[in-house]
């Protein structure tokens, strides 16, 4: 209960301060533009680089991932099969099946992980899953999607994935998993400190855009935000709890574990991803911010349920 509390009470912080820089207009109009993009550029590459770099490639193969891995693509086909069937475009079917299976991994899931599950690296599966399965396919789309797919030649179309900063990252700090070599700390150092400021700047975009956006669930993105949020809410943990019992017959500390990582909101950093590609942003901050508010119940019934 302590560890959902201070995990959310830190998110709230950061964002709080992004609100109150968009009310009172500290960084200019394109305060939030320019922190996007150096989250999407800049900073998170080099975070997921840092952090897969010192990850264990064979939690790749584990039975928990392989769960998790399951109920993310359930949510995700759930949300891609609705949008097909209402027309909702590429490009915005992506970003809400998105918001209906990527968890907040990192800035979340860390510390909950730490004060709830008492082991940060239980949340390294599913964001290695994420970051080389998920957010390459994902962003793949989104390019092809954009508003600058037209513009793009056979070959640019093919090296599509190999061109993205943010998979770049990921396969870059795999890669570095892989060999097993130890990256000099003159190498490491700089990309450990653009890394940090991957999450406050993402955060502080976040509350810039909350800065007279309208009461979420209320407006023209309302069918694919509710949705999403359901999804994302309530049926990936149920998806994870019942895989986690009669499929896969987890130990109750592993059906705890991948329940309470099943049941994190929508990463924030989705939200950086729909405004980099100007596709359906409302719907990404509004999914994250309802999904964020309705964790917090959650989390707290998971591990009550579970622990």
């Amino acid at each position: 209960m302590g560890g959902v509390i201070t995990g959310f009470a830190i998110i709230a912080t950061v964002i709080a301060t992004g609100y109150l820089l968009g009310r009172r207009g500290s960084l200019g109009d394109n305060g939030r533009e320019v922190l996007t993009r150096l989250g999407f550029h800049v900073a998170t590459p080099a975070l997921l680089f840092v952090t897969l770099a010192h990850s264990d490639p064979a939690q790749l193969f584990s039975p928990p991932l392989l769960l998790s891995a399951i109920a993310t693509l359930a949510t995700a086909g759930v949300f891609i099969a609705v949008g097909a069937l209402r027309r909702w475009g590429a490009g915005r079917t992506t970003i809400g099946a998105l918001c209906s299976s990527y968890v907040n991994a990192g800035n979340l899931g860390i510390p909950i992980a730490v004060y709830v599950l008492g082991d940060a690296s239980l949340v390294a599966p599913i964001l290695l899953f994420q970051q080389l399965v998920l957010s390459p396919v994902a962003l793949t789309v989104l390019d092809l999607t954009g508003p600058s797919a037209g513009r793009r030649t056979p070959w640019q179309r093919i090296t599509t994935p190999f061109r993205n900063p943010v998979v770049l990252g990921s396969l870059a700090g795999v890669s570095v998993a892989l060999s097993g070599w130890t990256p000099p700390g003159v190498l490491l150092e700089p990309a450990t400190l653009l890394g940090n400021m991957a999450v406050p700047a993402v955060l502080l975009a976040f509350g810039i855009s909350l800065r007279g956006s309208p009461v979420p669930g209320r407006g023209p993105e309302r069918g694919p935000v509710l949705l999403s949020v359901v999804l994302k809410s309530w049926a990936q943990p149920l998806i994870a709890w019942a895989l986690a019992t009669w499929v896969f017959d987890l130990s109750p500390d592993d059906r705890l574990n991948v329940v309470v990582t099943a049941a994190l909101p929508a990463a924030q950093n989705l939200f950086t991803y729909a405004s980099h590609y100007g596709t359906a942003p409302q719907l990404a901050r509004e999914s994250i911010l309802l999904s964020t508010a309705l964790s917090v119940p959650t989390l707290t019934v998971t591990a009550a349920l579970l622990g």
